[in-house]
């Protein structure tokens, strides 16, 4: 959409894109290009126009501060870096404060389009004040284009939009107004039904505010749990998204090597008995290849005991792999 905005308004040549370095956005070649995760994208590199992509550093707080830098500095040394690559190009980390606005910003003054993908951590996920993930930081830094998809159904049924600006949609609609591009099962009548359920249930029982409640009470219990674990790096989150970082040294932050399989290993005794627990693995945390965490996604209608449940199971099987915490 992105290509074609720029064709229908006469910059054709507009056609490269800024990606952040540890971002996944799918596993289609087009996606799978913009996508910063190295692991993820080795095999495939002879197939991907990496001459066509830039990528600059992730909102990291816990790996990308310098010592002694303030949330206001590092941001604005990431804008730097992204208006740097503007300049050459041409063309679950929850991001500090400032960090969308300093990038709308950015590409307001270089004329790009911003791009969103909330397809994990969108349609009210993170427990914002609307639907988006962006509108924590407030309403004024949205994107051009932004693609939603698990949180849209609720799993019920196979469903993802992508969602475009008034400005972008005239930009096409003012010059050929064609769209040539869909898929086979574009508008399914049935996704479709079960989307829009979804989503009258959402707002009927104000699921997002309730997210936001119950994500903040699922930080703090899993901060005080874990967050002294001498294997446990960083604990971050919104809403009812929450991440928790594994380091084999909490000083040096040096994550453990890859062949050790800590988010797998932590997977697989979560799905076992007594715990019973389904904690999503993830690697490549630290630098594309190395790096461990796991993903805590609960339902919107979480209780307060389900709450104490999951941080309960997941510190009891996090303690089973990786030892016992030690008394304070």
């Amino acid at each position: 959409m992105a290509v074609k905005y720029f064709a229908e308004t006469g910059q054709p040549s507009r056609t490269h894109f800024i990606a952040r370095r540890g971002g996944f956005h799918g596993t289609t070649a087009g996606a799978l290009a913009l996508t910063g995760k190295a692991a993820f994208r080795h095999p495939f590199e002879p197939l991907l126009k990496s001459d066509t992509v830039s990528l600059v550093s992730m909102p990291n707080t816990y790996r990308g501060m310098l010592p002694g830098e303030t949330e206001p500095q590092y941001v604005a040394r990431l804008a730097k870096e992204l208006d740097d690559e503007f300049r050459r190009a041409t063309g679950v980390l929850v991001p500090p404060a400032g960090y969308l606005r300093a990038v709308r910003r950015i590409c307001d003054d270089h004329g790009a389009l911003l791009i969103l993908d909330e397809v994990m951590c969108g349609m009210g996920r993170t427990g914002t004040n609307y639907y988006h993930a962006w509108q924590a930081e407030g309403a004024d830094a949205p994107p051009d284009i932004q693609t939603v998809a698990k949180g849209v159904s609720g799993g019920y049924a196979p469903v993802a939009m992508v969602l475009a600006s008034q400005a972008v949609v005239d930009g096409i609609n003012h010059a050929s107004g064609i769209w040539n591009h869909g898929h086979t099962f574009t508008s399914h009548p049935v996704s479709c039904a079960a989307a829009l359920a979804v989503q009258t249930v959402i707002k009927r029982e104000n699921l997002v505010r309730y997210a936001a409640e119950m994500g903040s009470l699922l930080g703090a219990q899993l901060r005080g749990a874990l967050g002294h674990h001498p294997h446990v790096g960083d604990i971050r989150g919104r809403g009812l998204l929450w991440a928790v970082e594994f380091v084999a040294d909490r000083t040096t932050k040096r994550p453990f090597e890859p062949e050790d399989g800590i988010a797998a290993r932590i997977h697989a005794v979560g799905m076992s008995d007594p715990w019973n627990i389904f904690l999503y693995p993830g690697t490549g945390t630290a630098d594309g290849f190395k790096g461990d965490h796991i993903l805590i996604a609960p339902a919107y209608i979480i209780t307060t005991e389900e709450v104490g449940d999951i941080v309960r199971q997941t510190t009891g099987v996090v303690c089973q792999v990786l030892g016992s915490i030690p008394l304070l």
